[in-house]
C-alpha cells in the first residue's frame, strides 16, 4: 500500500399466517384484516401509493459507493448486482464501518413474486470459541478495547458468502463485472474525507492498532488528513482475484491463510482455523413481517433485532403519536417510553435461534404488546424490566456491550427489485487487524460479556461455536397490504440502529413527512436509565417539556445515525441520506 499527498413471511399473533406459506400471508391478510385496513385508512401518506418504480436508485453512506452501484444499474444490472459493487466500493471508502472482512443481513424485495427474502450474512463463532473466551484470569469482562483489538474478537466473516448467494438467486451480470469500480479506485486512490480524518483521529481503541496506523499514516510519518488521496494497492489486488473466485478469494488459500495467522498474532489469539472459514454458510431465511396501520413491515428475523422494530411499532399503533405530530412533545414522550420497553425486551430474550429459544410469537403476540404498552405512564419512571411474553424461556440479564458502528444503504433496479442492507465490521475499523488490504471484524465483541449470571442461568446472547451474536441491523422493506414495495430502509448505530430506524418509520407513514426529512428529525434513543439525543434539534420547546415528564435528553450515541432510505409516493422514489455522514441518494429514469 502507498501513499500521495496532492495537497417470505410470518404475519399475524398465532399460526394463521406462518414462514412457509411464502406470499400466501398477504391474501390471507386482506381477509381477515380488511375491516382494520379500511379504519385505517385515514393513516396513509397522502402522496405514497405504492406502485412498481421505473427508476433506478441508490441511497448509500459514501457517494463513490453510491455511484458505484448506479454504474452497475445502468449497464442492466440487479438491484443484488448493485448491492455488491456498493459493498465493495464501502470496503475502501468507508473502512471504518463496514468491509470484505465483515457480515451483513439484506432484506431483498423481488417485485415479480411480491416476496421478501432475507440473507443472513452474520458473522459465526469459530469452532474453537469458548463461553469464557472474552473473560480475564479472574472471570470479569476483559476491557473493551483489549477484547476487541484481541485475535479473538474476529467472527468468521460472512457477507461475501451472503452475497454470493443473492447474486446467484437475483443476479443479472457476470459476478466478475461487479468489482471494476472499486478495483480502479483502490489502485488509483480516493480523496479522503473529513469524517473518515474524524475516525482515524478519534479516541477509539482500534486507532492504537499497528495495521491502522500504518495504513493511515504517510511517509513522512503524519496520519492523513482530509483531501489527501489513499492508495490501497492490496485492496485492489484482492479485489481483483474476488472477481476472479469468487469468495473463495476469501475463505480459502492464500487470504484465509494470512486471515487465520494474523489472528493467532498477539498476547489474547483466536482460535479460528481454515476450516472455520472454509465451512462458513450464509442462511437465508423467511423474513418477519407485521402489519403495521395499512402496510406490512418486513424485517430480518433473530439474530436480528427487528423483532423489536416491529414491537415498538406495535405499542406506538395503539396510541395517538401519528395525530400529535412532530412538535408535540407527548409524541416524543410515548416515543421514548416505547423505546425503554422494547429494548428491555429485546436485550433479554433476542439471540441465535440456532441456539437459544427466542419467543418471537410471544414477543409480538397482540395482548402482550398491549400489556407493554399500558405501562406507558404520564412521566417516565425508573427503566423498565424486560416482561414475560407467552413462549418465554428464563435466561440471564445481558450484558451485551455494542458499539456503534456499521453502514446501511438501498437499492432498486429497473424491474422494481429492492435490497435494504445493513453491514458492519463491528466498531471502527473492526479489531483494527488487516489483511489484504481490509480491516478484520471484532463481531465476537458482540455477545455477551457474562455467558451466565450469578445463579447459573445462561445469557440468550452467549458465546457458543458457530453460534451468530445477537444483531442490531434491521435492515426493513415496507409494502402495501397486497404485498407491492413502499419503502426501504434502514441504518447503522449499534442497539441505537431500532431507534433511529423507529423514528424514520414514525415520521414517513404517520407524520406524512419526506423520506429526507425524517431522517434529519432529531435522534432520541431511550434505553434504560439514558436519553441520549440531539437535544439542539428538537423543535422549540420539547426539549424543555419533556424534561418536565422526566426524559432528559443528554447527547452522545458514538458514530450516531447513518440511514439511508427511500419510499414510493405518487409513483416516484423519494429518497434520503443521514446529513450526519457523507452519503448520498441518487435516483434516476430507469434505462430502456
Amino acid at each position: 500500500m502507498k501513499r500521495k499527498s496532492p495537497h417470505s413471511a410470518q404475519v399475524d399473533a398465532g399460526q394463521a399466517l406462518g414462514y412457509a406459506s411464502g406470499m400466501a400471508w398477504f391474501f390471507r391478510l386482506l381477509v381477515i384484516g380488511a375491516a382494520a385496513a379500511l379504519a385505517a385508512c385515514t393513516t396513509v401518506p397522502r402522496d405514497a401509493a405504492p406502485a412498481s418504480p421505473r427508476q433506478i436508485f441508490v441511497s448509500a453512506a459514501n457517494p463513490l459507493a453510491a455511484e458505484a452501484g448506479m454504474a452497475v444499474l445502468r449497464r442492466g444490472g440487479s438491484a443484488a448486482d448493485a448491492a455488491i459493487a456498493v459493498q465493495a466500493m464501502l470496503g475502501l471508502v468507508e473502512p471504518q464501518s463496514s468491509g470484505l472482512g465483515g457480515g451483513a443481513f439484506m432484506t431483498y424485495y423481488d417485485a415479480g413474486t411480491k416476496r421478501v427474502t432475507v440473507y443472513d450474512g452474520r458473522e459465526t463463532a469459530p469452532a474453537g470459541a469458548r463461553p469464557d473466551m472474552l473473560l480475564a484470569a479472574d472471570g470479569t469482562p476483559l476491557p473493551f478495547g483489549e477484547a476487541a483489538l484481541s485475535g479473538r474478537a474476529t467472527g468468521v466473516p460472512g457477507v461475501l458468502r451472503m452475497l454470493e448467494m443473492a447474486h446467484r438467486d437475483h443476479g443479472r451480470l457476470a459476478w466478475r463485472e461487479l468489482f471494476g469500480d472499486a478495483e480502479r479506485t483502490a489502485r488509483e486512490g480516493f480523496t479522503v474525507t473529513p469524517r473518515l480524518v474524524r475516525m482515524v483521529t478519534g479516541r477509539f481503541p482500534q486507532n492504537a492498532a499497528p495495521d491502522v496506523r500504518r495504513y493511515f499514516t504517510e511517509r513522512d510519518g503524519t496520519l492523513v488528513d482530509a483531501g489527501d488521496t489513499l492508495i490501497n494497492a492490496d485492496y485492489a489486488d484482492f479485489v481483483r482475484r474476488l472477481a476472479a473466485q469468487g469468495p473463495d478469494a476469501l475463505h480459502r488459500g492464500p487470504t484465509a491463510q494470512r486471515i487465520v495467522a494474523r489472528l493467532a498474532d498477539g498476547p489474547v489469539p483466536g482460535a479460528m482455523t481454515l476450516a472455520d472459514l472454509e465451512a462458513y454458510r450464509p442462511i437465508r431465511r423467511d423474513p418477519l413481517c407485521r402489519p403495521f396501520r395499512v402496510y406490512i413491515v418486513c424485517v430480518p428475523p433473530p439474530p436480528s433485532s427487528g423483532i423489536a422494530l416491529l414491537q415498538l411499532l406495535a405499542m406506538l399503533e395503539g396510541t395517538d403519536i401519528a395525530a400529535r405530530g412532530v412538535a408535540d412533545p407527548r409524541s416524543w414522550f410515548l416515543f421514548a417510553e416505547a423505546s425503554r420497553l422494547m429494548y428491555a425486551d429485546r436485550d433479554r430474550y433476542v439471540g441465535d435461534p440456532a441456539f437459544t429459544n427466542v419467543p418471537v410469537n410471544g414477543l409480538l403476540e397482540s395482548d402482550y404488546v398491549a400489556s407493554r404498552a399500558a405501562l406507558i405512564g404520564e412521566r417516565a419512571g425508573p427503566p423498565p424490566a424486560a416482561g414475560s411474553p407467552p413462549e418465554m424461556m428464563t435466561v440471564a440479564q445481558d450484558t451485551t456491550n455494542e458499539p456503534a458502528g456499521t453502514s446501511h444503504f438501498v437499492v432498486g433496479d429497473a424491474q422494481g427489485n429492492v435490497v435494504s442492507m445493513t453491514t458492519t465490521v463491528e466498531s471502527i475499523f473492526g479489531s483494527g487487524r488487516m489483511v489484504d488490504g481490509f480491516f478484520l471484524n471484532n463481531q465476537m465483541t458482540d455477545f455477551a460479556s457474562l455467558p451466565r449470571d450469578a445463579e447459573g442461568r445462561p445469557a440468550a446472547n452467549a458465546v457458543a461455536p458457530g453460534k451468530r451474536p445477537r444483531s442490531s441491523m434491521s435492515p426493513a422493506i415496507i409494502l402495501s397490504r397486497d404485498g407491492r414495495f413502499v419503502a426501504a430502509i434502514g441504518s447503522p448505530g449499534g442497539n441505537a440502529i431500532l431507534a433511529y430506524v423507529g423514528k424514520v418509520m414514525i415520521g414517513t407513514l404517520d407524520w406524512n413527512l419526506s423520506m429526507q426529512a425524517a431522517i434529519d428529525l432529531p435522534n432520541l434513543i431511550a434505553r434504560g436509565s439514558a436519553f441520549n439525543g440531539e437535544a439542539d434539534k428538537f423543535p422549540p420547546g420539547v426539549v424543555a417539556a419533556l424534561s418536565a415528564l422526566g426524559v432528559e435528553v443528554r447527547p452522545g450515541q458514538g458514530e450516531d445515525s447513518g440511514l439511508h432510505g427511500v419510499i414510493l409516493r405518487g409513483g416516484r422514489i423519494d429518497g434520503g441520506a443521514d446529513p450526519r455522514r457523507e452519503g448520498v441518494v441518487l435516483v434516476e429514469d430507469a434505462p430502456r
